[in-house]
């Protein structure tokens, strides 16, 4: 069984990696929807994998150090593209809260990533654009 719980932060930053000309280049904002998946088995006696208060808990230091920030001054997210949102959060988490099982960045109304952890591509695995 999986559960998820979703966050909002809203947020500023630039991605510095691309031609100065793209418009994500520029300093923007978005108001970004942050999907937190949790997995296990049903608990017989309280009927759920986890207590959602448990994933709010977890994920608190988190949302206090990215909401209404400027996201390219925090260390480790310099080029703060979803792709590394999400791995930076999966990084934070992955000791605090067992089960965690995806971590699901919404950029916009119809655009985001997941991430499901170290190995869940193969290192050095290209899946698209580029050369």
């Amino acid at each position: 069984m999986e559960i998820f719980k979703s966050f909002r932060i809203e947020a500023a930053h630039r991605l510095p990696g691309l031609p100065e000309g793209h418009k994500c280049w520029r300093l923007h904002g978005h108001s970004f929807r942050i999907d937190v998946h949790v997995r296990g088995v049903v608990d017989a006696q309280r009927g759920w994998v986890m207590d959602f208060a448990d994933v709010g808990a977890a994920f608190r230091p988190i949302f206090d150090d990215l909401d209404h920030r400027y996201l390219n001054d925090i260390v480790g997210l310099e080029n703060p593209t979803s792709e590394r949102l999400a791995q930076y959060v999966w990084g934070r988490l992955a000791g605090a809260l067992p089960g965690l099982a995806r971590v699901v960045i919404h950029e916009t109304c119809t655009s985001g990533c997941a991430y499901e952890g170290p190995g869940s591509v193969k290192e050095g695995q290209k899946v698209g654009g580029g050369d």
